[in-house]
């Protein structure tokens, strides 16, 4: 299913998050299952099945790892499940260098100020990469979205740390 066309959204990765909210809503009015409680038990089914489609394409749609993954799909290209490492020896490093700034956060003295500086570091990086993201899906070609494929990848390592961050914050406050 191309979930840009059940909103009637052009396929790019740069969306307007009102107007996808807009027609999320508009779309739920009209199929929400309640419309259908006098119809056929076929018409109820298709509804609640209408339904659930509406919330996962809202989700994918919403969140720019699912948008990119998705339209990555589109054009050939699943990676949402795959398991794959990194080789490239710079974003090795950096990867190395920020798990060990995350185990040593509850040594330091002032472990509230390591979390905020290490989310000033992931969220530069996140936001460095979807703009490099961006720009490799607007091309819309074979090259691009193999980079594409690869920011995905990347991006996941930053938001993955992200949760490992807040993760250790919650352990901290308890």
């Amino acid at each position: 299913m191309n979930y840009f066309q059940l909103f009637d959204l052009p396929e790019q990765f740069e969306l307007d998050l009102t107007e996808l909210g807009s027609r999320y809503l508009a779309l739920q009015k009209r199929f929400h299952p309640d419309n259908f409680a006098a119809g056929s038990e076929r018409d109820r089914l298709l509804s609640v099945q209408q339904t659930a489609n509406i919330n996962d394409a809202y989700h994918s749609l919403k969140q720019p790892l699912l948008r990119a993954e998705h339209l990555l799909a589109l054009r050939g290209l699943k990676i949402s499940n795959e398991q794959r490492s990194f080789t490239e020896p710079a974003f090795l490093m950096q990867q190395m260098e920020l798990r060990e700034q995350l185990a040593e956060v509850p040594e330091q003295t002032d472990p509230e100020q390591a979390i905020a500086d290490i989310e000033q570091q992931l969220l530069k990086q996140r936001k460095l990469l979807q703009n490099a993201l961006s720009q490799a899906l607007s091309a819309r070609t074979t090259e691009q979205n193999q980079l594409a494929a690869e920011l995905v990848r990347k991006l996941k390592f930053f938001y993955k740390l992200q949760q490992e961050l807040e993760l250790i914050e919650q352990q901290l406050q308890d």
